[in-house]
C-alpha cells in the first residue's frame, strides 16, 4: 500500500511538471498580429517561455500560469521581428559619433560644417565621418581647396554616402604621400585637376590609401561603437542584421556575444577567407544569436561614383564603363571556389548590369564544378540586371539582397547617369519576386537608412528624395505592403539559413517580434513613414520599449 501511495504521488508530481513546463513565462495579448505564417496569417497573443513561442493564437489560458507575466499589447500591430540583409554594424556606430554630413545640400553648408566641427580637434587628430552626397548641391564634387585653410594640421578623411568615395584634405594626402606622380591603384581612381595635381577625391580602392595610415582601432573604441549601433537598431524594431564586416568587426561580436541583444549574422570580407574556414573547422558556425558561415566579395563600385560595371558607357562621362574593384579576378574566382569548398555562403557586392552577369555566371560554373547543394548564394546590392538574367535568380536559387532606401536616393539622380534602358531594370522587386527568386530587403547602413519602416515605404510607394516621382519611379516595380515585409522577415531568415527559428510568429520559434503603433498593411502608405516602434522583443525579452510623453 505504501508503494503504491508512492507511485502515485510520483505520477501526479511528473504530471503537474510537464503541465507547469508548459505555462508561459510572457504572454502578449490583445494584440493585431500578423504572423507571416500562412496556416494561422494572424493571431491575439504570443505565448513565451524562455527564448522560444509556446504559442500564438486567439486563446492564452492554457499557457498562462500562475507565475506568467501578462503584457497588454493594447490593439497595436504586431510583425515579426526586422532582419536587414547587409549592414556594415560597427562603422554604422562610429557614424553615429561623427561628423554626419548627409543632409548638406550646399558647398557653403558644407564647408561652414566642416569649419565649425574642427574649431576645437587638437593638431594631428584624424576627422572622420562624413557620408554627403554631392548629387544634394547639383553633382559638383567636393575638393581639398573647400577645407585646406582651416585643416591645415588635422587630416581630413570624408566619404560619400557610398563608401565608394571619399574627400581627402592635403594634410591626410600628405600623411599618405600622395602626389602629383603617384600612379592610380588597381581597381581605384585617384581624381586629378587640369594640372595633374590630386582633387582630394578618391575613388573605391585609391580609398584604402588613406585608411591604411589611420590609426587602428582600440577594443574600447570598437566595443562602444558596437553598443551604439545595438541600441539604435533596437529602437528601429531590427531584432537582426546580416552584416558585410571586417575581421576586426567580427572579432568585436565573438568578444561581446555574451552581451549581444541582437542577433547577428557576420559574413566578413572575403580576403579573409582562409581565417574564416580555420575558424569553421574550430568553432563551427555559431548559434542563434552569433553565426559565421558567408563571405562577402566586392566585384564593382557605384552609380553615384560611376565605378558600378555596367555594360554601356555613362551618359555623363562616356570614357567609362565602371571599375572592376576587385584587384583581380582570377584571385577572386579562386577565393569564392575555396569558400564553396568549405561550405560558406558567398555573398558578392554588384552594382551593374556587366558586374550582375559576372556573378550570376560565376555562381553558375561554380555549381557545374561543385555539384549541385543548397548554397543560397546571394548578390548584394542586384541594383542593375539586364532583363535576360532576372530570371537566372530564381532558376539558380540566388538569393537578390537588395536595399529599398538606396531608391530613395539614386533615383533622384540615377537618370543623368545611365540611359531609361538600364534603369527599367533598375531595383526590380516586383519583378524578381514575381519570378519566383527569393528577395531580402536590408539597409546598407550608415550608406542608407537603417529604418525598416523607411525601406518598406519606398518599396511599396517608390517615391524619391526629391518629391518628383509621387506615382513612384518606374512604378511598375511597386509591391504590397505585405511582400515588402515579407523581404523583411522570412525571406531575409531564409537567406541565412535560419527559416525553421525566425521570420514568422508561430509555436517553436525564436520569440523575436516588433509592435508597431499602426497597422501598416491598412493605412495609407505615407502614414508608414508616420509609424513608430513600440517594443521591441529579441529572444523573449524587451531591448526596447518606447517611453510614454509623460514618463
Amino acid at each position: 500500500m505504501t508503494e503504491r501511495i508512492i507511485i502515485m504521488t510520483l505520477l501526479l508530481l511528473f504530471s503537474t511538471s510537464c503541465e507547469w513546463n508548459q505555462f508561459a513565462d510572457k504572454i502578449y495579448y490583445n494584440g493585431n498580429i500578423w504572423t507571416g505564417n500562412k496556416n494561422r496569417p494572424s493571431a491575439e497573443f504570443i505565448a513565451v517561455k524562455g527564448e522560444t513561442i509556446l504559442g500564438a493564437g486567439s486563446n492564452y489560458k492554457t499557457f498562462r500560469g500562475p507565475e506568467t507575466e501578462l503584457i497588454d499589447l493594447k490593439g497595436q500591430f504586431v510583425v515579426p521581428g526586422f532582419i536587414d540583409n547587409h549592414t556594415h554594424f560597427i562603422e554604422g556606430g562610429f557614424q553615429l559619433m561623427r561628423l554626419d554630413l548627409r543632409a548638406v545640400d550646399s558647398k557653403e553648408e558644407f564647408i561652414s560644417r566642416i569649419k565649425k566641427y574642427v574649431q576645437d580637434i587638437p593638431k594631428g587628430q584624424w576627422i572622420l565621418g562624413g557620408k554627403w552626397d554631392h548629387e544634394m548641391w547639383g553633382g559638383l564634387l567636393p575638393t581639398k581647396d573647400w577645407i585646406d585653410s582651416f585643416t591645415q594640421d588635422i587630416p581630413v578623411f570624408l566619404s560619400r554616402l557610398d563608401g565608394h568615395m571619399a574627400l581627402a584634405n592635403s594634410k591626410a594626402l600628405e600623411l599618405v604621400k600622395i602626389k602629383k606622380d603617384t600612379p592610380d591603384p588597381p581597381g581605384g581612381l585617384i581624381e586629378r585637376d587640369e594640372s595633374g595635381e590630386p582633387t582630394g577625391i578618391l575613388r573605391d580602392e585609391a580609398i584604402e590609401l588613406i585608411r591604411d595610415v589611420i590609426p587602428d582601432k582600440t577594443y574600447e573604441e570598437m566595443d562602444a561603437a558596437l553598443n551604439k549601433s545595438m541600441g539604435y537598431a533596437a529602437s528601429l524594431g531590427l531584432t537582426q542584421i546580416h552584416d558585410m564586416c571586417s575581421w576586426d568587426d567580427f572579432e568585436t561580436y565573438v568578444r561581446n556575444k555574451d552581451q549581444l541583444s541582437l542577433r547577428i549574422y557576420a559574413i566578413p570580407w572575403y580576403t579573409h577567407y582562409k581565417e574564416l574556414i580555420d575558424y569553421k573547422k574550430q568553432h563551427g558556425i555559431g548559434d542563434d544569436w552569433l553565426r559565421w558561415h558567408g563571405i562577402k566579395a566586392m566585384l564593382d563600385g557605384s552609380l553615384g561614383s560611376r565605378t558600378a560595371w555596367m555594360h554601356e558607357s555613362y551618359k555623363d562621362d562616356p570614357n567609362t564603363t565602371g571599375l572592376v574593384v576587385s584587384e583581380d579576378t582570377l584571385t577572386l574566382r579562386h577565393i569564392l571556389r575555396k569558400a564553396d569548398e568549405a561550405g560558406l555562403q558567398m555573398a558578392v557586392h554588384a552594382i551593374g548590369t556587366r558586374a550582375n552577369e559576372w556573378v550570376l555566371d560565376e555562381f553558375e560554373a561554380i555549381e557545374k564544378e561543385h555539384g549541385k547543394r543548397d548554397r543560397r548564394s546571394r548578390i548584394e546590392h542586384s541594383q542593375h540586371l539586364m532583363p535576360k538574367d532576372i530570371n537566372r535568380f530564381s532558376k539558380n536559387g540566388i538569393t537578390a539582397s537588395m536595399q529599398p532606401p538606396h531608391l530613395y536616393d539614386d533615383g533622384s539622380w540615377a537618370h543623368k547617369r545611365v540611359r531609361d534602358n538600364v534603369l527599367k531594370g533598375t531595383y526590380v522587386f516586383r519583378t524578381l519576386l514575381e519570378s519566383g527568386a527569393n528577395v531580402t530587403f536590408g539597409s546598407d547602413w550608415p550608406v542608407a537608412s537603417l529604418d525598416p519602416l523607411m525601406g518598406i515605404y519606398t518599396a511599396v510607394t517608390r517615391h524619391t528624395r526629391d518629391g518628383k516621382n509621387p506615382d513612384g519611379w518606374y512604378p511598375d516595380e511597386k509591391i504590397s505592403v505585405e511582400d515588402a515585409i515579407r523581404c523583411y522577415t522570412i525571406n531575409s531568415a531564409y537567406a541565412g539559413f535560419q527559416e525553421e527559428k525566425l521570420g514568422t510568429i508561430e509555436a517553436g520559434k525564436l520569440a523575436d517580434f516588433v509592435v508597431l503603433s499602426k497597422n501598416i498593411t491598412a493605412i495609407e502608405p505615407e502614414e508608414i513613414l508616420n509609424t513608430k516602434v513600440v517594443r521591441t522583443v529579441v529572444g523573449g525579452k524587451d531591448v526596447f520599449v518606447k517611453k510614454e510623453k509623460n514618463e
